[in-house]
């Protein structure tokens, strides 16, 4: 940051202080001899003239307090710089802490520079600010390449790239580097198991989360309050409600996080009678204890006994109704959640990203264009419309009801896109039948920086690939990609739409070797998607593998033999297809009848309930 700069936010910061001459007396001055520094009609006599290492403990010294003369300290370090005195370590660290800490993020990449030429770059305390910088910015990418360069990096560096992974939800990334660090010399502390118990807890990975258990052990870290906390976490994420009650069981020292992690992992595992008991035993439950009850019971039990405890309860929050209305949409009884979202607006509750986002997805399900605009209009009333959870929310909406051209125009004009807002798009391209278009926009995102396609936006293009004449080879290229350029681990719905195009395509003959490769060999899904696309080509041979392979896994179906009738038949093999026929009444098989179904719901009942 140039140094004018640095001088107009210092002027910012005295017109804003109501005594200025305040500061002539500040307690970090240590020599009577002073440089006054004019800013307009003030006088700041907060600068000692000094040199060398007294005038770098000045600086230090503030910027250490922190505060409102941060913003003066970093003044004083750039005037010492451009005098030439050569900082040592120590106050490139608190600068950097400051300077990032204030926002100032073009003054922390010269200081990068700075420190390149000056040679501070293999020192582990300065690198591990500039990690805290880029973490700082989400830009994990430049931090973990700062991390690959220090020489001997510490724990500290180790937890800083760590917990910034899962803070942005790359929770593979931040286990791996867990891993590496148990290989290397340097011992994992309490905030390395912390953060990676987070991670194996949103992963779902109860095995790593038990070795890490036990590596806690090891070090005797497991009395620790935030370490027992962190673990009954992971285990009510992972499913191991027993294990999370064994944690809970041995601590001596609880606390509320302690007593609602238990609660919490019973409840969102089905056990609400463990659940209300833990409530019951608690002495002063909060909000988020009942949040979590109520939680649980929106998704296993009777929603009317979640009102309950919600008219019950002493301080409902958002958290509390959006449960709720998460409940009732989950179960599609977007009525009553349209209900609620009005008793809600009646109460003057205060609704966030996640209560409009709900409700939109709940209306988007039903196509209810003119409930999505009212919603929207309630959005903009809020002032959310610039978030990018409920612009996502909008796009999906909008898209489901057939307008994609409103739904372009909004993702166009958003100044903030994440992944999710990328992928609500071209889903809704491909929803709406504009291949185009989906082509089009994922070229667009592989260039977006600190963005990368993920399996949803994949399945979508590839989706999209079947509706258009793209060569088989291009698709092949996409998928090749998937997996070597983005390390992406092929699903089973991917591995569909591959064999779907390739019946277009009249390339079946590859698909009984993909699923092998694949591993889903024991997926009745994949061979059923197998089966009808053999049908699509004609591929008499391949049709009568794959239905051998779906009886095996999926028993006697009439969709087969119905499908094995038609390909005989096609071929001109009469007597086969009676044979086949005559199987099937004798076993009372029968082809299902074709149908349409349409529901309307009633939800005009509930209109004058949202204003």
């Amino acid at each position: 940051m140039h140094k004018f700069i640095i001088i107009k936010r210092a002027r910012k910061y005295l017109l804003t202080k109501k005594h200025p001459s305040a500061l002539r007396t500040s307690s970090h001055c240590i020599s009577t001899s002073t440089t006054s520094l004019r800013i307009d009609n003030y006088i700041v006599d907060d600068f000692p003239q000094r040199t060398g290492l007294e005038s770098w403990t000045n600086v230090i010294s503030v910027l250490a307090q922190g505060g409102l003369n941060t913003e003066l300290g970093v003044y004083e370090a750039s005037q010492l710089l451009d005098s030439g005195y050569r900082p040592n370590e120590y106050v490139l660290f608190h600068l950097l802490r400051a300077s990032s800490d204030l926002g100032w993020d073009t003054y922390c990449q010269q200081l990068h520079c700075y420190i390149l030429k000056s040679g501070f770059l293999s020192n582990v305390f300065v690198s591990t600010a500039l990690m805290g910088f880029y973490r700082k910015i989400n830009s994990l990418a430049d931090a973990h390449k700062m991390f690959v360069e220090i020489p001997q990096p510490s724990v500290v560096s180790w937890n800083s790239l760590i917990s910034g992974y899962v803070q942005s939800g790359k929770y593979r990334k931040a286990l791996n580097l867990f891993v590496e660090l148990e290989r290397s010399e340097i011992y994992a502390d309490a905030y390395s198991f912390t953060s990676a118990l987070a991670a194996c807890g949103q992963l779902g990975s109860l095995q790593l989360g038990m070795a890490i258990h036990s590596k806690i052990v090891k070090y005797s870290l497991e009395r620790g309050v935030v370490i027992a906390n962190c673990l009954i976490d992971m285990y009510g994420k992972c499913g191991s409600v027993e294990d999370a009650i064994g944690v809970f069981g041995e601590m001596i020292d609880k606390d509320i996080i302690s007593w609602n992690s238990v609660i919490a992992a019973s409840a969102r595992n089905g056990n609400l009678e463990l659940a209300f008991g833990f409530l019951h035993r608690l002495p002063n439950p909060d909000t988020i204890s009942y949040n979590e009850v109520i939680n649980g019971i929106a998704q296993f039990g009777d929603i009317e006994d979640a009102i309950m405890i919600l008219s019950s309860m002493p301080s409902p929050n958002s958290s509390s109704w959006n449960s709720i209305l998460t409940g009732y949409v989950n179960r599609n009884q977007v009525p009553e959640a349209l209900h609620l979202f009005g008793e809600m607006q009646s109460k003057d509750v205060p609704m966030d990203e996640y209560t409009f986002s709900t409700m939109l997805s709940g209306i988007a399900g039903l196509s209810a264009l003119t409930w999505g605009m009212l919603i929207h209009s309630c959005v903009i009333k809020q002032g959310l419309d610039a978030s990018i959870v409920v612009a996502s929310a909008l796009l999906d909406m909008y898209s489901k009801c057939g307008q994609v051209k409103i739904a372009d125009s909004m993702f166009r004009s958003l100044c903030r896109k994440n992944l999710v807002t990328w992928n609500a798009m071209i889903t809704g391209y491909a929803r709406n039948g504009d291949l185009t278009k989906v082509i089009e926009l994922f070229e667009q995102l592989k260039t977006v920086r600190d963005l990368k396609p993920d399996s949803v936006t994949f399945l979508n293009v590839l989706g999209a690939c079947s509706h258009t004449d793209i060569p088989f080879d291009k698709v092949s290229e996409y998928f090749e990609s998937m997996t070597k350029d983005y390390g992406i681990k092929p699903t089973v719905e991917h591995c569909c739409s591959m064999i779907r195009l390739m019946g277009q395509k009249g390339e079946v003959w590859r698909a009984q070797r993909m699923i092998r490769e694949l591993g889903f060999g024991s997926y009745g899904v994949v061979w059923r998607a197998l089966l009808s696309a053999s049908g699509a080509c004609s591929d008499l041979d391949v049709a009568r593998i794959s239905a051998a392979e779906v009886i095996k896994l999926e028993g006697d179906s009439d969709y087969v033999y119905v499908m094995l009738c038609n390909l005989y038949t096609s071929h001109g093999n009469w007597d086969v297809a009676s044979v086949i026929r005559n199987f099937m009444r004798e076993r009372g098989l029968r082809k299902e009848a074709g149908c349409s179904w349409i529901e309307v719901e009633n939800v005009a009942a509930h209109s004058s309930n949202i204003r």
